[in-house]
């Protein structure tokens, strides 16, 4: 489940912060290491096969180089030198920022059939427990999934719960684009559900790509469904803390500054995504235009203006999302801070109505999904304001391709 889907027990979450001094003790002392050492991952596995590459006799770039470098080694190859190189590292080239993103996809459907091969070994291996071979059988058809004809995978990591991120629209020619943040409980086998499908980050970022071509017909968008960084593992801990999201806001980061053209950027957090686009915001690059956030924890500040963006920050939360009852306050490193929402906070407060509860903002038909539309599309004076006093408009424009407003 995605994002606090769940109707949590909210006394859990006020004892983890009155009991903040344990925990962080626990984690000071490793209890919370979730990474094992010595064993490389698949992903680790393909880096290092292509930091011990050579093409023309020469070494290839660093992998962690700045995309501007690693888009220009790619400009120099020809199509079959580029077709080779992702063919033999499909998990380093499919994850590389500053690679051409018509090459990522290419590598992560290579990527993703032999981890589906891998599986499906799995799934007959007499080794496993019964409940393991059903764990492989599911990640087998989750990466069958992935692999149908269309979708535009920019990222996956099979390691451990696993990471990955999709394009839904032409993202090399969008004048527009939008990145869905999700939260806690997000993984592989979460990325996208049959049922209650908007609460999940594929249908989230269909749902909204939807909603911005209704709302401009005329604007070319893209929206990426990035799951892309270890989100928590429900209510505990993790979730209480900014651990997580400081990872997250890494990996963000890194994508935002490897996208390819101008287009003004959007991002769209939801729960304890909004605390990941909190941490990311004092770095984000210039052409982030918007951090909208729906059901937020907080975001790891007390004000708006403390999180040092040049970005609009706009906040939204339904009156039945059960979120408001965590307490918005940081103790000992647990908690994430003010309610975004709040009128001392500083936001742009907008209109969830029809959302129903925590996992709803997404649900095509509510005012939250219209109001996000808009904001991805730039239309930034037709979003329906929370209050009557319409202060979430205030000092805007409204063109559909304009990048601040």
């Amino acid at each position: 489940m995605t994002s606090f889907d769940t109707s949590p027990q909210l006394n859990v979450w006020r004892a983890l912060l009155a009991l903040s001094v344990v925990f962080v003790m626990l984690a000071t002392t490793g209890w919370t290491a979730l990474r094992s050492h010595g064993v490389q991952t698949p992903l680790q596995a393909s880096l290092s096969s292509w930091e011990h590459g050579r093409l023309r006799g020469h070494p290839l770039p660093d992998p962690d180089a700045a995309p501007a470098r690693l888009s220009r080694f790619f400009a120099t190859l020809t199509a079959a030198e580029r077709a080779a190189l992702a063919h033999r590292y499909p998990l380093a080239v499919g994850n590389m920022n500053g690679a051409p993103v018509a090459l990522r996809y290419r590598a992560n459907r290579l990527a993703l059939g032999r981890q589906r091969a891998v599986e499906l070994k799995r799934m007959h291996d007499p080794r496993l427990t019964p409940v393991g071979q059903q764990d492989a059988g599911r990640r087998m058809h989750r990466y069958e999934q992935l692999m149908s004809s269309g979708r535009q995978i920019l990222a996956f990591d099979p390691a451990a719960s696993g990471r990955v991120a999709e394009v839904i629209g032409d993202l090399q020619s969008a004048q527009r684009v939008s990145v869905v943040v999700p939260g806690v409980d997000t993984d592989l086998l979460t990325f996208q559900r049959t049922n209650r499908e908007y609460s999940a980050p594929v249908g989230m970022a269909q749902s909204l790509y939807a909603a911005e071509r209704s709302a401009s017909p005329a604007t070319r968008t893209a929206v990426i469904a990035w799951a892309d960084y270890t989100a928590p593992a429900g209510l505990g801990i993790e979730s209480a803390t900014g651990v997580r999201a400081a990872e997250g806001a890494l990996r963000l980061n890194a994508l935002l500054r490897a996208l390819p053209g101008r287009a003004p950027v959007s991002l769209f957090c939801h729960s304890y995504g909004s605390v990941v686009c909190g941490v990311a915001a004092h770095l984000l690059p210039r052409r982030v235009a918007d951090i909208a956030v729906a059901g937020s924890p907080g975001m790891r500040v007390e004000k708006a203006a403390h999180l040092h963006t040049w970005a609009r920050v706009w906040a939204m939360r339904d009156a039945t999302d059960w979120i408001q009852d965590v307490p918005y306050l940081e103790l000992g490193g647990l908690g994430h801070g003010a309610d975004p929402v709040s009128a001392a906070f500083g936001s742009r407060v907008l209109s969830a109505r029809g959302a129903k509860g925590h996992g709803g903002y997404f649900e095509p038909g509510t005012e939250s999904l219209l109001n996000f539309a808009e904001i991805g599309v730039g239309a930034y004076r037709s979003v329906h304001c929370a209050r009557d006093d319409d202060a979430c408009r205030m000092g805007l424009s409204g063109t559909a391709t304009a990048g601040r407003a």
